[in-house]
């Protein structure tokens, strides 16, 4: 057969051996590189989270491996318990009283935290100096839960001298119901008031031209009126009945003259004086700066009594950290901590609100609380429920507030579950049933983390 080259007259040159081709290395091809590089950055990514995989392990898998173990052993952790540690839970008076006050916890902190972060989110994007309140509001999440529990331990002291819950509360009711100014004075040696209901009265009748001495004892000085002045002897009065009522007591021993007033005695201002006769109040006065008084003819033949309004204990406000309101008080320094985290992510989700709906609603004659209630709140439900979720979460773990802020005499009613564990496990020597707790907050934890993974999915499909 004639080739093309001897066809075209070109010289026949050597005839030309193909080489054999070398198999193909799989491991080099386009799959084989792809995989080869796959697995090194697996290797990579592995040795970048070793790290991490240790300190996850050591911290919190083995804990809870541990805790879990060491739940189902008694104190000494030799012999074990069964169920014991678990059912103590739910029989024994202190975890009882935790456990109804976790729930308390749950239901209203959280709540609370949330509505107002709310609120203080919608109000302050009207306002010029929106971002100056929320910087004030956010602010104590900067201080760590020791410093808040000590500043409240403080704002609820029982002495409206330390605490500013009381100050306050003080404030307004000594403006509507004026304390005493003398809770604790009595008659003191030879006197003539004998104690009666609560006040005093004179023993005999008292006559008109003839001044009465009313002594008493036991005021501080700190606590005198203001407008108390040095006390003076009662002049007589034709038709009256005159007398003074004053602090009979001078520093010293063997100075001064019982029952009379001396220079340095201080009269009882404002002391109230009423005459009886029968039973009933015939006439009636107040003491002068000077302790002096003065009652009309009317007085003449009655019994003076200084009625017990004169020395009613002054009002001292409210327990705070009493049994029966030590968890709301410190719930509400938690709210107070908390309340500017809630603002601050509902503000971020409100700036994604679209503005053409709410604008929408007021044209179609929607008012500001229905624009709130029907489209502002619906369109946050997502953000508010994180919020929620997140607060109720750390809400379960609560420990700080109520081990500083709660006294020793209302620790007990304040108690919660992350504090009794640390009791049981340190204090009174119960390491199982500690651990038991631990698990038993594990279990709580665990439906409202899954419940916010489960919202999460369903917000990344969408």
């Amino acid at each position: 057969m004639t080739t093309p080259e001897a066809a075209a007259g070109a010289p026949p040159g050597p005839a030309v051996s193909k080489k054999p081709k070398k198999p193909k290395n799989r491991s080099s091809g386009p799959h084989g590189n792809r995989r080869s590089v796959t697995g090194t950055r697996r290797t990579v990514a592995a040795l970048f989270l070793l790290p991490a995989l240790v300190l996850l392990g050591a911290l919190v898998v083995y804990p809870i491996g541990y805790s879990l173990v060491r739940s189902f052993y008694d104190a000494s952790g030799d012999h074990a318990a069964g169920f014991d540690n678990y059912k103590a839970i739910f029989t024994d008076d202190s975890i009882r009283t935790a456990l109804k006050n976790n729930i308390i916890w749950v239901v209203f902190a959280p709540t609370v935290s949330t509505a107002l972060g709310l609120v203080f989110a919608v109000l302050t994007e009207r306002v010029r100096w929106g971002t100056a309140f929320k910087l004030v509001v956010f602010m104590p999440m900067a201080i760590s839960m020791l410093a808040a529990g000590i500043i409240f331990r403080l704002v609820y002291d029982q002495d409206p001298d330390k605490g500013v819950a009381n100050a306050v509360w003080v404030g307004v009711h000594d403006t509507f119901a004026q304390s005493s100014a003398f809770p604790k004075a009595h008659p003191g040696r030879e006197s003539p008031l004998v104690a009666q209901g609560g006040g005093f009265v004179t023993k005999d009748p008292v006559r008109a031209g003839t001044p009465v001495a009313l002594p008493l004892l036991g005021v501080a000085p700190d606590r005198l009126p203001d407008d108390a002045g040095p006390a003076v002897a009662a002049r007589p009065e034709p038709g009256r009945v005159t007398g003074t009522t004053w602090q009979d007591f001078t520093r010293g021993k063997g100075v001064g003259r019982l029952g009379a007033p001396d220079p340095s005695e201080v009269g009882y201002a404002g002391m109230r004086i009423e005459a009886v006769k029968d039973g009933r109040v015939v006439a009636s006065t107040k003491a002068a700066a000077d302790g002096t008084f003065s009652l009309p003819a009317a007085a003449d033949g009655a019994r003076l009594r200084l009625p017990a309004a004169n020395f009613k204990e002054a009002y001292n406000g409210v327990d705070w950290l009493g049994p029966a309101l030590v968890t709301p008080a410190i719930i509400g320094s938690y709210v107070w901590m908390w309340a500017g985290f809630a603002m601050v992510l509902i503000a971020a989700g409100l700036a994604g609100v679209p503005r053409e709906l709410l604008e929408a609603a007021r044209v179609d004659g929607a008012s500001e609380w229905q624009v709130f209630r029907k489209v502002t709140v619906p369109l946050l439900a997502p953000v508010l429920a994180v919020v929620t979720v997140t607060l109720m979460i750390n809400v379960l773990k609560v420990f700080d507030l109520v081990y500083i802020i709660a006294p020793g005499s209302s620790q007990d009613d304040a108690n919660v579950l992350a504090l009794e564990l640390y009791r049981k496990g340190f204090a009174e020597g119960q390491p199982g049933v500690a651990s038991a707790i631990a698990v038993f907050l594990l279990l709580l934890v665990i439906p409202v983390m899954l419940f916010n993974i489960r919202r999460l999915r369903r917000e990344e499909r969408r």
